[in-house]
């Protein structure tokens, strides 16, 4: 069982920054999995990012370049690093952890992020 909770969200202007944090009950270097998703009102949740325990980071298209994850082993943590913000970035963001075996996933209860053009 693993517990993970996101802190970090608020509303920021377009071209801003803000850093998320997924915080996790247990190591981290055990999750082989870690990632962020959103999902804005009115569409279905989307990837965002993921790392591997390895370290190993993918992203969607559309965070390329100005999204960036990061895992810190010792504090439990992942962070998502956001910046240029765009006001298409709002939505809710939720932290996934995954464990590859036995096959368990566990999802945070989100942050909201808030955009403003």
């Amino acid at each position: 069982q693993v517990h993970v909770v996101e802190s970090g969200g608020g509303l920021v202007q377009a071209g801003g920054s803000l850093r998320l944090s997924c915080a996790a009950s247990r190591s981290i270097f055990s999750i082989n999995v870690m990632g962020w998703y959103r999902q804005a009102p009115g569409k279905q949740r989307e990837l965002v990012a993921t790392i591997t325990s390895g370290g190993s980071a993918n992203y969607a298209d559309s965070v390329k370049g100005r999204f960036t994850i990061s895992r810190d082993n010792a504090k439990n943590t992942v962070y998502l690093q956001m910046n240029s913000l765009e006001p298409e970035d709002t939505a809710v963001y939720y932290c996934n952890a995954r464990i590859v075996n036995p096959l368990s996933v566990y999802w945070g209860q989100g942050t909201q992020v808030t955009v403003s053009s």
